[in-house]
């Protein structure tokens, strides 16, 4: 069945609305490896609700878009090759530790790469404080809809992929992952079997499950954290960055990282999989 144009660029006027309490806050912390250390005095906050902080990329799961759930199934989109290829993120504050959010979204293109290629969708998310209307921050994505090119839109257009710097890694930071990770991780609100069934991520074309793209998303924040920010997530403005290949479970995330004054430019590779770089043209901008 062809995918319904129309239905993906339709702009919606009604946000949407969503709450979280320190649960999600803490749930969310766990499943990007917050707390591997019951004894680690700088990542205890992140997982105890006792002086609570918030990993700036939790905002990536305590919103839901607000052209509904069911938007991509009803256009026609073959979610079974469906994956994440991009992910932006701009906060104007930090993130408080609960909350009630209004989320507009809208779309930005739907491009064309041809039957063998598939479809990019782009959109954007505008997050605000429910009462106050203030805004939070921005949310940007780009999904693949790998089964669904050939549809004869434009096949050009949307964000430059940032440049990473030509020398070696100022430093790298090791991120092991747990077997059990993605089983964690989807407790999140994302329960797309790719991550936890076997034969629907065999019918997808891989040998095993694998990893969240936004669960590898937020383990690399944690190691800027980590390695940059000294544990402090209010220095944190913007994250953004380009999925090139999947991560299992089970895996060590190798986070190369180059820092230029405010900016952190950042890749991830795999330690088991030296050659393999899995998250790619990452870009962080700190406040101070």
């Amino acid at each position: 069945m062809a995918i319904k144009p129309e239905m993906l660029l339709k702009v919606g006027n009604e946000p949407s609305e969503s709450a979280y309490s320190d649960i999600h806050v803490m749930l969310y912390a766990l499943g990007v490896g917050m707390g591997r250390d019951p004894m680690n005095p700088d990542e205890l906050p992140y997982v105890y609700e006792r002086g609570l902080k918030t990993l700036p990329t939790l905002l990536t799961v305590i919103t839901r878009p607000s052209f509904g759930g069911n938007l991509l199934g009803d256009a026609g989109v073959n979610l079974v090759m469906l994956v994440h290829g991009e992910q932006r993120l701009r906060l104007e504050k930090p993130i408080p530790p609960k909350g009630e959010l209004l989320t507009l979204t809208k779309p930005l293109a739907l491009l064309d790469k041809g039957k063998e290629k598939g479809a990019v969708y782009i959109t954007e998310s505008e997050i605000r404080l429910k009462g106050s209307n203030e805004l939070l921050g921005t949310l940007g994505s780009t999904l693949m809809f790998r089964g669904d090119g050939g549809f004869g839109g434009p096949s050009s257009g949307g964000p430059e992929p940032h440049e990473l710097p030509g020398r070696a890694p100022d430093l790298t930071v090791e991120m092991p992952t747990r077997a059990d990770q993605a089983l964690l991780y989807r407790l999140n609100g994302d329960r797309n079997p790719l991550h936890s069934d076997p034969e629907f991520a065999k019918a997808a074309g891989f040998p095993r499950p694998i990893l969240h793209g936004l669960c590898s998303y937020g383990i690399a924040a944690h190691a800027v954290l980590k390695a940059v920010c000294d544990y402090d997530h209010t220095r944190m403005k913007s994250f953004d960055v380009r999925f090139s290949r999947p991560v299992f479970p089970g895996e060590t995330l190798l986070v190369d990282l180059w820092t230029e004054s405010r900016l952190v430019s950042f890749r991830a590779r795999i330690k088991e999989r030296p050659e393999t770089t899995v998250l790619n043209n990452g870009r962080c901008e700190l406040f101070r």
